[in-house]
């Protein structure tokens, strides 16, 4: 215990009459500290001069004075009492402030600094409040979800640690829940720790929640007053999972309603707009009165064009839900008249019909080796040229992959038809004989030549076009021959021959000699002619030049004498 002077019998009585008595002046003054800092407490007296020590004390709830601290004006040394809860948090200064360290929420209570002289003792009271920020409020316990038209627990808000104690207060979608009955409880409740003396505060949230709360976030505050005034801390937001029930029921179809056709397989999906959406429905399908039992999907498979209809779904609990929808399952037929493989003669008629049945308009398009065709092909008299590859294709242009096609293989027969030609060269030598020949399958050509003749060019054949080619061979023949032209298919081997005179050629010949030496006798008769003349005009010529001259002279004597008569007569 620290050591104490020795005052008078008279200064203790003083002090132990002034313990509960405030010098006339002194209000209350409170100093607000926050839980854990330094409490400062100034001693708010004059120093008199002739002050022996100054004291520090505090006030028990039942008024009794317990000194802490003292402090000598004379030897300023300080003494502290032996208080078990101040030891080592005391601090007095000279000018008599006292500190106390860590403030604890048990420091709250009336100090009074005491200044003593020979003659009076001067008291000044200090009310110590002391302040603990609460922790941030949060939202515990909270329903796993909340089901609307039922009034339940929402969670609790919970903040601790506080001095004094705080306010919670709810918020939905930021605006403050107020109590209303029947869809809004709460219920406050505050614990101290006697320890501590600590506040923790919850608040018990109970709503009656509606569809219009899905995903509206809840949140609370706690409100509390702080050494600065008053202030609020906000938790985090939660939103709650709100159940409620089915009211409407949908069915959906895949692939797309419009796209099904034969061979598909149909994906059925009925949908409940509740939360948690329902599992299990009942499916009806067309022509069955009672429901199938499933999940939310039911598959048919490879559906055929008597499955359309209306499908249905309802609810397990409630057949009066129900949704519902029209299917058509599209398909398309294609029947070839004839199809295949066909045979036909030359001449015959074939009719050809591509019939279509589907279930809306299909279009339809003829092909014939893979070139499109104008129109239906339509046979009154097949020829060799309509032989080939026919194909009928239809489709549903609005379903994907939904097409037919049928081909019809068209073969043209006909037995050989002959036709010979002759042809003779412009120099009378040679003769091209041409054997034409139409049939199908391809006939053989074959030649036979009686009689003699060399053969100037071996057989040429044309190409094989719509059951038509020909076989040509050019020949001189010295004498008359027969050319005989013979094709053959499997259907039959027809003959044709040709006469052809060697004498024409002969003759032609002999003339074409004869022309020539007339010819060349012609030329040198026309020379011989031409050269006795030319003989006979250059004698002529001489013996009239000699006259020419002689009557040249004749002439000018005559001018001579006209013009002497001219004189004359003038």
């Amino acid at each position: 215990m620290a050591s104490k002077a020795a005052p008078s019998c008279r200064l203790i009585v003083c002090l132990l009459t002034a313990a509960a008595v405030l010098r006339p002046g002194f209000g209350w003054y409170t100093v607000n500290s926050a839980y854990g800092d330094t409490i400062v407490m100034p001693c708010r007296l004059d120093v008199p001069q002739n002050l022996m020590f100054g004291k520090w004390k505090y006030e028990k709830p039942d008024g009794t004075p317990v000194f802490i601290a003292f402090r000598s004006s004379t030897k300023k040394s300080v003494q502290y009492d032996d208080v078990p809860e101040y030891k080592d948090r005391l601090s007095l200064s000279e000018n008599y402030t006292l500190s106390i360290t860590n403030a604890r929420i048990s420091d709250e209570k009336r100090f009074v600094c005491m200044l003593v002289t020979e003659d009076d003792v001067f008291e000044a009271p200090t009310v110590v409040k002391v302040f603990k920020q609460p922790s941030k409020p949060e939202i515990v316990s909270k329903a796993p979800f909340l089901e609307t038209q039922q009034l339940q627990k929402l969670g609790d808000c919970i903040s601790k640690d506080s001095y004094p104690e705080g306010n919670i207060t709810w918020y939905r979608n930021g605006k403050v829940l107020q109590p209303l009955e029947g869809a809004v409880v709460i219920i406050f409740e505050k614990q101290m720790d006697p320890v501590t003396q600590l506040y923790t505060m919850t608040s018990s949230l109970e709503y009656k929640t509606t569809k219009a709360d899905i995903q509206s976030p809840f949140t609370c505050s706690v409100t509390y007053y702080g050494p600065s005034g008053q202030k609020t801390v906000h938790s985090e937001q939660a939103v709650f999972d709100i159940y409620y029930p089915t009211e409407q029921v949908t069915i959906q179809v895949l692939p797309p309603k419009n796209a099904i056709k034969e061979g598909d397989n149909i994906t059925l999906t009925c949908l409940g707009n509740g939360n948690p959406p329902p599992e299990e429905f009942l499916f009806y399908l067309p022509g069955q009165p009672e429901g199938i039992r499933s999940s939310n999907t039911y598959t048919l498979t490879d559906v055929r064009r008597n499955a359309t209809g209306d499908y249905k779904c309802s609810l397990i609990d409630r057949n009066s839900m129900i949704a519902s929808t029209a299917i058509t399952v599209h398909y398309l037929d294609l029947s070839l008249n004839p199809s295949g493989e066909v045979t036909k003669q030359i001449g015959d008629a074939l009719p050809v019909s591509c019939t279509i049945s589907a279930s809306r308009n299909a279009t339809v398009v003829w092909m014939k080796d893979n070139i499109k065709l104008r129109s239906s092909p339509s046979f009154s008299s097949l020829q060799y040229q309509d032989a080939g590859n026919y194909v009928c294709e239809t489709a549903l242009q609005e379903v994907e992959g939904l097409k037919k096609r049928e081909s019809l293989t068209l073969i043209v027969e006909g037995k050989p038809q002959i036709k010979m030609t002759k042809k003779t060269d412009p120099s009378g030598l040679s003769k091209t004989i041409i054997c034409h020949v139409e049939g199908f399958p391809k006939p053989a050509i074959q030649w036979t030549i009686t009689g003699s003749g060399s053969v100037i060019n071996q057989t040429e054949e044309s190409p094989y076009i719509n059951g038509r080619y020909y076989s040509k061979i050019i020949i001189s023949p010295e004498e008359n021959v027969t050319l005989t032209c013979a094709a053959e298919n499997q259907l039959e081997r027809t003959v044709n021959s040709l006469n052809v005179s060697a004498n024409e050629n002969r003759e032609k010949v002999n003339d074409q000699a004869k022309l020539i030496v007339g010819i060349v006798v012609g030329l040198l008769l026309a020379a011989l002619v031409a050269g006795v003349v030319y003989w006979l005009y250059m004698k002529k010529s001489k013996t009239a030049s000699k006259h020419v001259n002689k009557d040249l002279g004749n002439l000018e004597e005559n001018k001579k004498l006209e013009e002497n008569n001219h004189k004359t007569e003038a």
